[in-house]
């Protein structure tokens, strides 16, 4: 995600969207306390342990506003920590520190908060087989720093959107009206080098997709009980998913049945965020 062509591509317009909802004409609050310019520097403290992520969108925040200002970093994405860290310092025209405080805080907590979530689940995963999945149930425009911060605390990716592959769910499987039906649907329509994942929730369906052919099974909301018998039944004939419900409470329940791979919805959007502050802003010369 440092691929400054990526972020010109993707996230700056996201971050400048942000950025215009919270100064539609002017910052009156700095405006007032601040009619002229005066350069200075701010200290960026870590209030809590936990995973950083999102150092390249909290800098490019105060970039896009004004691009003589500089952020000096003592950490990087993906390392660890603790409370009371002093993380970097930003510097630069104080107006622009005080107009994107609020901003650039808003997207390190949050995508810190998700590295570091994602990484107290990772972490229990740790000698098995199994890899950890986000979702697609991700913050409406805030996608691209979700996904991001769950690779920085060690998960893995799903499908990006639905132009990124073919996924088979219960209202899809009734919309063709089988699995069967689906699958052939969807191996007539993709491309050869698209893999078919289908989302069963009984044993029956478990049985019928992998005699129609999917490439990854993904035991949806079962007992434990039962996604130990339909990986059996698969047999190894397709890759398996376990998702549903999966949390940091209960994701050790699944360590040893061995499928491929758990999804967890919960990284990005039940995390809680990491705080961040910024402090001791005082004028420089």
């Amino acid at each position: 995600m440092n691929n400054q062509i990526t972020m010109k591509l993707n996230a700056d317009p996201l971050i400048m969207q942000a950025l215009r909802e919270d100064i539609t004409s002017e910052d009156i609050t700095t405006n007032a306390v601040m009619p002229n310019r005066q350069d200075g520097e701010v200290d960026l403290i870590c209030k809590q342990d936990g995973i950083i992520a999102g150092l390249w969108v909290f800098s490019r925040v105060f970039e896009l506003l004004d691009d003589t200002v500089t952020v000096e970093l003592y950490v990087e994405d993906g390392d660890a920590v603790t409370k009371g860290q002093l993380m970097g310092k930003v510097k630069g025209n104080i107006r622009v520190l005080l107009s994107g405080e609020r901003v650039a805080l808003n997207y390190l907590q949050r995508m810190s908060g998700i590295a570091t979530y994602t990484n107290s689940i990772a972490k229990l995963l740790e000698g098995s087989k199994t890899k950890l999945l986000d979702t697609r149930k991700t913050t409406p425009n805030m996608r691209i720093f979700e996904k991001y911060s769950v690779k920085v605390g060690g998960g893995h990716n799903h499908r990006y959107n639905l132009s990124d592959g073919i996924l088979l769910k219960d209202n899809h499987i009734g919309a063709a009206g089988s699995i069967t039906k689906a699958i052939a649907m969807a191996k007539d329509y993709a491309s050869f080098v698209r893999k078919i994942e289908v989302e069963v929730e009984t044993l029956d369906m478990v049985k019928e997709a992998v005699e129609a052919g999917a490439d990854i099974i993904m035991l949806d909301n079962m007992s434990h009980d039962v996604m130990k018998e339909a990986i059996r039944l698969i047999d190894g004939r397709a890759l398996t998913e376990c998702s549903g419900n999966v949390t940091k409470e209960n994701i050790e329940t699944i360590i040893d049945l061995g499928v491929d791979y758990v999804s967890s919805g919960a990284l990005t959007h039940s995390a809680p965020i990491m705080d961040i502050s910024l402090k001791n802003l005082h004028a420089v010369s």
